[in-house]
C-alpha cells in the first residue's frame, strides 16, 4: 500500500545504488580470479589476518599471491559485512575474526 503517493524504491546492488555497472562488473571479475584475498579496511586486525595467512601459505608451500582488498564495493560483492575476511579462489572462508596460522592452514587444505 502506498501512502501519500510515495513508492517503494529498490536498488539493484548491495551498496545502495552508488556504484556503476562497470564497477560491479570489475568486482565480479575479480571474484573469479584464483588467489587469496584479505577483505578489510587495512586495520590492525586485517593486517594480523594477512600475516597469519602469509605464514600459513609459506608453511604449506603454496604458491599464491595475497591481495588486500579495501574497496568497499568489492568487499560487499562477496556478501561480507564484517571484516576482516579471508577469500580463497572466490569463496569466503572466514569473516569477522582474526584466524590463527593453524586455522588458516585447516581452511586452505579443504
Amino acid at each position: 500500500m502506498k501512502l501519500f503517493g510515495k513508492k517503494k524504491e529498490t536498488t539493484s546492488c548491495c551498496c545502495g545504488g552508488d556504484c556503476t555497472s562497470e564497477i560491479m562488473q570489475n568486482a565480479e571479475n575479480k571474484k573469479q580470479e584464483k588467489d587469496i584475498k584479505i577483505l578489510g579496511s587495512g586495520c590492525a586486525k586485517c593486517m594480523e589476518l594477512e600475516k597469519a595467512t602469509r605464514t600459513a601459505i609459506s608453511e604449506l608451500q603454496l604458491d599464491y599471491e595475497i591481495e588486500h582488498v579495501t574497496n568497499y564495493v568489492e568487499i560487499a560483492s562477496y556478501g561480507v559485512m564484517s571484516t576482516p575476511a579471508l577469500v580463497f579462489n572466490g569463496e569466503v572462508l572466514s569473516y569477522g575474526k582474526v584466524l590463527s596460522v593453524e586455522e588458516v592452514k585447516v581452511l586452505l587444505r579443504k
